[in-house]
């Protein structure tokens, strides 16, 4: 009795929360579920979708117990084993990554807070009613201001605090638990980066309802260096929007040049027209060492820890915006304005300034200051040529660096005025300059191969936040129908071999009229790039969320808006009850819904968690170079693990034999091989004929194309009967069929998990 009280207590505070007394949807199973509410759904993932760990580290050292060797079946001084503790540190760089986003939106919020009050409207323009579809899922809470914002941010606050607490010496001992909660902080991060993209839509008035954004300049050349600079690095736009306002309150808005790297970059396009990019994280180092930036502004994430130092090299000003980067700089927030401008002009000196009213107005003046005083260009070819010289072929900037390249072959043929290597070798590069640390010789490795760049100025276009509702009403059929052959989500940071790599992907799958969705880092790499007739990726494609369409949804934040779009679909297309409905959204998705995420290269916790968000709602994840390090990937052994689902038009559990998605995290390392596993990770149970043959028709040319000709050895798994066969490979597809013994079987009509594990949700919950 006294546990039935305590669990009405706990609904009661929820329902009051979420204002359940407001009938837009019934409230569903789950409102603002706690560890341990998903966890059915989790295990049924992690019995197909196994959890795979790759022997990163071996032993374990988070208490004074330890060192612990945990090889060969032995257990830690606590009693963990290794997989448990590989399933450990993989929650903890999930709660990294979602903690970045969480802290991010709760910043930005409480900003836009104090400028606008809690009860400013959200607004998210005529083409969007259903603002907030993570958070309705997850929360049963359907957010009408600001201030409700803060509900869920606080909701999800709670829950990383107790994921963390998890992670402690004598928590939690098993692997398939950390799992759980790593997936359960997956999601939570979905939530965050909602709050915080809505409301920065909100609180600056970025675009929306709109699909035609801006083409904004982007790359090397795009910033007019003949005027005062102020780079923004991170991805809070909490400063660099009040830089703006105050260049437009005082008249400089012209004669000041506002240029950025990473997301805050992004971020600054959606709220002024005169913001340049400049690159990704990846090409960080490089810019700074340049000396083109007057002013370094930098705020939170994805920020060089030693930036005080490279800006000291280049002779840049440094300020520390925000207390999350602060690099052990004097906190000037009160010190008068003068007196911080002279400091820095006059006596080179960095600060942390957290006003940010304050901020903007030193940035402004510290730039116009110094600029006139600066060499503001790169190493002529000349001067490269004769450092170059200095390379005595050691092979040490080869060791060091993480891909093993010849550097010292580029660098020599720099001394012989040949930058044809170098040039490539600057492609390939993701910026470490690890090179330059271990040179006896000191050579600017890096200012050498800013010579041999391209100095093209490329176009991004200006991220677009939510997909319209009236874009789901038209492509949510040919989705789940098949028709649409998948939306291709490409996600995460850009540091990988080839930064032409997802440029080459997406120009792939548009053409073959796939939706292509991208944010983040991704955006500005996949506009580095252009065909023969000259056109980035944005001047090729229309920007729609439609069969052959490349969207740029916006920053690290706006990835909600990818995850939001698949549960629109359930909800406007499928007419699916979204409110506190977590499982059945996700069910949908999975079974259903053909679309697959990318995030490809080394990348930042942030980037494993917003991976583990999509796949605990049911989107696969291909993962690329180096992505192993981060431990674990979920595969599922094909042909001998177990497919049934149930059939819910007829409440009949199938063993379908069909691996659709095949995996949930799986890893390529070579962009060949991705363009391979991505039609394959489209395809769906519910795909009709029609749709069906589409995706295997992409899937058997991709294969050809990349992987040498034939036939993909599992093709037979994806053929129901004769009619999914595509009509150009009819005669060949049915000649291996009949070789290898191949029996047709009957398509799921309404596929559906729901039904084939422990659930509170009714089978009928997902007919409609």
């Amino acid at each position: 009795m006294a546990e039935l009280k305590e669990i009405n207590k706990k609904l009661e505070e929820i329902y009051h929360k979420i204002k359940a007394e407001i009938q837009w949807e019934p409230v569903g199973h789950t409102p603002m579920p706690e560890i341990a509410d998903l966890r059915n759904w989790d295990m049924k993932l992690l019995q197909t979708y196994k959890p795979w760990y790759a022997p990163f580290c071996d032993l374990c050292c988070f208490c004074t117990y330890g060192k612990c060797d945990l090889t060969e079946d032995r257990r830690g001084a606590c009693g963990i084993d290794i997989a448990t503790q590989q399933a450990r540190f993989v929650l903890l760089a999930c709660l990294m990554g979602c903690s970045a986003h969480a802290s991010h939106a709760g910043h930005i919020l409480e900003v836009l807070i104090e400028k606008h009050g809690p009860d400013k409207k959200i607004n998210l323009g005529t083409s969007i009613e259903l603002e907030a579809p993570n958070i309705r899922t997850v929360l049963g809470l359907k957010p009408e201001t600001l201030g409700d914002l803060k509900i869920a941010i606080e909701y999800v606050y709670k829950e990383i605090a107790h994921l963390l607490d998890s992670t402690a010496m004598g928590q939690e001992g098993s692997p398939l638990d950390y799992e759980s909660k790593s997936l359960h902080a997956g999601m939570l991060d979905h939530v965050g980066m909602e709050v915080a993209d809505i409301a920065q839509i909100v609180g600056f008035n970025y675009p929306t309802s709109v699909a035609d954004t801006p083409l904004v300049d982007l790359g090397w050349n795009s910033v007019d260096k003949t005027k005062p600079i102020i780079c923004f690095i991170g991805h809070n736009p909490a400063t660099s929007t009040v830089v703006v306002d105050y260049l437009q309150e005082n008249n400089l808005y012209d004669k000041v040049e506002l240029c950025g790297i990473c997301c805050t970059a992004l971020e600054t396009t959606r709220y002024s027209a005169r913001a340049k990019v400049i690159g990704p994280f990846s090409r960080q180092l490089f810019y700074i060492r340049s000396g083109i930036a007057d002013v370094i502004m930098t705020d939170e994430q994805c920020i060089r820890t030693d930036m005080p130092q490279e800006a000291t090299k280049a002779g840049s000003a440094l300020i520390a915006a925000l207390d999350k980067a602060m690099y052990g700089l004097e906190d000037a927030s009160d010190m008068p304005t003068d007196e911080i401008v002279k400091k820095m002009v006059e006596e080179k000196k960095h600060f942390a300034i957290l006003d940010p009213r304050k901020a903007a107005e030193v940035a402004v003046k510290v730039a116009m200051a110094i600029a006139p005083q600066r060499r503001k260009q790169w190493l002529t070819e000349q001067e490269a040529q004769e450092l170059a010289k200095k390379c005595s072929l050691c092979g040490m900037c080869e060791t060091a660096c993480p891909n093993l390249f010849d550097i010292g072959k580029g660098v020599s043929e720099v001394a012989k005025g040949n930058y044809e290597v170098i040039q490539e070798l600057f492609n390939y590069c993701v910026g470490c300059g690890k090179c330059e640390e271990e040179c006896p010789r000191h050579i600017p490795i890096l200012k050498i191969m800013q010579v041999g760049a391209s100095k093209e100025t490329y176009k991004v276009r200006a991220g677009r936040g939510p997909i319209m509702d009236t874009e789901i009403r038209t492509v949510g059929a040919p989705i789940t129908l098949g028709t649409i052959p998948g939306v291709v989500a490409l996600v995460g940071c850009s540091n990988f071999p080839d930064i032409r790599d997802l440029a080459e992907i997406v120009d792939e799958f548009a053409r073959r009229k796939y939706i292509v969705v991208v944010s983040g880092c991704t955006s500005m790499a996949v506009g580095m790039w252009k065909d023969a007739d000259g056109k980035t990726i944005y001047e090729k494609y229309p920007p729609a969320f439609d069969a052959g369409g490349v969207v740029n949804v916006g920053s690290c934040v706006a990835n909600s808006h990818i995850s939001g779009a698949a549960i629109k679909i359930a909800n406007i297309f499928a007419a699916l009850p979204l409110r506190a409905n977590y499982e059945v959204m996700a069910d949908y998705v999975l079974n259903r819904v053909g679309a697959v995420g990318i995030a490809w290269g080394a990348y930042s916790q942030k980037a494993a968690s917003i991976a583990t968000g999509f796949n605990r709602l049911g989107v696969p994840v291909i993962l690329g170079p180096h992505s192993s390090k981060y431990r674990r990937l979920y595969l599922s052994r094909k042909e001998e693990a177990e497919w049934k689902v149930m059939d819910a038009r007829k409440r009949e559990i199938v063993e379908t034999g069909e691996p659709s998605p095949e995996h949930l995290a799986y890893v390529c390392e070579t962009k060949e091989k991705a363009m391979v596993m991505i039609p394959k990770l489209c395809i769906r149970k519910n795909d009709t004929p029609q749709g069906r043959a589409i995706k295997l028709n992409h899937y058997i040319s991709l294969y050809k194309k990349y992987m040498g000709g034939g036939l993909p050895e599992d093709l037979h798994l994806y053929v129901r009967r004769d009619a999914d066969i595509p009509l150009v490979y009819k005669k060949e597809v049915k000649a291996y069929l009949t070789q290898i013994g191949w029996k047709p079987k009957e398509p799921v009509g309404l596929p559906t998990l729901i039904g084939t594990y422990p659930t509170k949700v009714p089978v009928d919950s997902v007919i409609h």
